[in-house]
């Protein structure tokens, strides 16, 4: 395929950085939106020089375009990219990819009857600073523990403490710490150590149903993981793997904004920062978006990518189950 046309659903601010990334890459281009309304959706064009706009989600998935980029609430994702595949479109779904193990297995199931690509944007399974930590744990010697820590205080939360519940605390739309954050650290993990042999979690659940943070340990039999993540607190402490002779860091995970390793008895040593300063700084969405295309046009293998996202998802499943958490359309 020489150029992908893309569509794009939603028309929030993760939208938006999508778009840019496209308009930095090859082989793609920004081709149509859809919005629930003509306003909005006329202005999310008119950022990105995007010419056609849909209403109407039929014809939405009807129209020439090749592929579809999904950002709507998290429970919609299953049912937008089912729609999409079976319009034989390919699919890029904003993480998480589905809501559970089950609903992504019947997107994969879909998309391989209909001959079509799907896979979850996940921004750190594609950056290539997340090969500079795999490399890089390989030198710290036996590991015997990793932290994966994203604690982000929401801009949504002051609001949902003055009393006004905003979709970002409405689990009723499928949201959670666990599924708009902690994704991004459980992923992680499993990208360098797979799937544990015990799962242990606690979620602190606000007054409305809302899960606000939490924190799981994961036993790896010969070492220790932990994931922390929230949406009601800041963290100031990195992730990091440690081993018998020293230990890598990590920062921001969703961005992968550094890379350090720090060598018992030795100096701190940066590997990767300020990747993305200044006005024209690039966002870690180029790599997804340039596996997206590689994928649909078949150079490269969608297969590792949805096994982890698959894994992801198992251990949130059990993560929800532990603490209580069901959404409302999976009843």
């Amino acid at each position: 395929m020489e150029n992908v046309k893309l569509g794009i659903i939603g028309t929030n601010f993760v939208s938006d950085w999508l778009c840019d990334a496209v308009k930095m890459s090859e082989g793609i281009t920004n081709h149509a939106v859809y919005s629930r309304t003509e306003e909005k959706g006329r202005e999310f064009a008119a950022r990105h020089d995007i010419k056609t706009v849909y209403t109407d989600l039929d014809k939405f998935f009807a129209s020439d375009i090749d592929a579809v980029y999904i950002a709507s609430p998290n429970y919609l994702h299953h049912d937008y990219a089912m729609k999409a595949v079976k319009n034989g479109k390919h699919v890029l779904v904003e993480k998480p990819a589905a809501l559970n193990t089950r609903e992504f297995g019947e997107i994969l199931a879909a998309a391989k009857s209909k001959g079509v690509q799907v896979i979850e944007a996940m921004r750190p399974a594609h950056d290539p600073a997340m090969d500079t930590v795999k490399e890089e744990i390989k030198n710290i010697g036996t590991i015997r523990r990793a932290v994966f820590d994203f604690c982000q205080y929401s801009s949504r939360y002051d609001k949902y403490k003055a009393g006004e519940i905003l979709n970002a605390f409405n689990p009723e739309l499928g949201n959670a710490a666990l599924m708009d954050i902690g994704v991004y650290a459980v992923h992680a993990c499993v990208m360098l150590f797979g799937k544990p042999k015990n799962i242990f979690a606690k979620s602190v659940i606000l007054p409305n149903g809302m899960e606000g943070m939490g924190s799981v340990f994961l036993d790896y039999g010969d070492f220790q993981a932990e994931v922390v993540y929230s949406k009601i607190t800041e963290s100031a402490s990195p992730s990091f793997i440690t081993g018998e002779n020293g230990s890598v860091m990590l920062g921001k995970i969703s961005m992968m904004d550094s890379v350090s390793i720090k060598m018992r008895g030795e100096a701190e040593k940066i590997l990767v920062t300020d990747r993305f300063s200044g006005e024209n700084g690039k966002t870690n969405m180029i790599y997804e978006v340039a596996d997206f295309v590689k994928i649909i046009n078949g150079t490269l293998s969608a297969e590792k990518f949805n096994q982890t996202t698959k894994i992801t998802l198992e251990i949130m499943d059990e993560i929800r189950k532990q603490n209580g958490i069901v959404f409302p359309s999976e009843k």
